[in-house]
């Protein structure tokens, strides 16, 4: 194997990654397992954490708009042929830094966070906290129930969603996606068996031995 090494996540997108999971589970755990008949004081544990993920995800909107390519991570008209080979039509071409599976999943992952976190922000209107009052009138009775339906079926999704990332992280083949989430970098012979280098246009060699 080549010693040549390849950035694919800088320090800041690699904490962010780590630190929004523990949200997750956090969030997860406090929220199913008062469900499950498990009795403990879930409830500032679940909102601090909710508040910490709101913060992240909102840092990390803001780097993506302005020191990242949405290009190399968002689906485009020019992913149909990667489509079709999923349909069994053709033979995928090779992905730029992020595969199409990872591009789905990270679009899954957006769309319900962002519905989890704004129906978790208006559902902090019902506790009392030290940075405001509780207002349960702040919406009518039946808007309560859209939005706890919502934030439950959010969190059902998420679950699949966690599952299925796991999965996908410890198969052997992609270890080294793992590795890189840990500690950065993936090699050049692992860049250019599973990814396109003319399309993979912000990559940084690193030699053996850098930090």
């Amino acid at each position: 194997m080549s010693s040549q090494r390849i950035e694919r996540h800088k320090l800041i997108d690699r904490a962010f990654h780590w630190v929004m999971a523990a949200a997750m589970f956090a969030l997860l755990i406090t929220g199913f397992a008062p469900k499950l008949g498990i009795s403990f004081e879930w409830l500032l544990v679940h909102w601090v954490a909710g508040l910490l993920l709101s913060l992240i995800v909102l840092g990390h909107i803001i780097r993506a708009l302005f020191w990242q390519s949405l290009r190399s991570m968002w689906f485009t008209a020019s992913d149909a042929t990667a489509v079709s080979s999923l349909l069994g039509k053709g033979d995928a071409a090779k992905p730029g830094k992020y595969s199409l599976a990872q591009r789905l999943m990270h679009h899954a992952v957006t769309f319900f966070c962002l519905a989890a976190i704004a129906t978790g922000l208006v559902m902090m209107a019902k506790i009392d906290s030290p940075l405001w009052t509780r207002d349960p009138y702040l919406i009518s009775a039946e808007t309560w129930g859209l939005v706890y339906v919502l934030h439950g079926l959010a969190a059902l999704i998420f679950v699949s969603l966690i599952v299925l990332h796991v999965y996908f992280a410890i198969r052997p083949e992609k270890l080294f996606y793992l590795r890189a989430m840990a500690f950065g970098w993936i090699s050049r012979d692992e860049m250019t068996a599973n990814h396109d280098p003319a399309l993979w246009t912000d990559h940084t060699p690193r030699r053996e031995g850098q930090s």
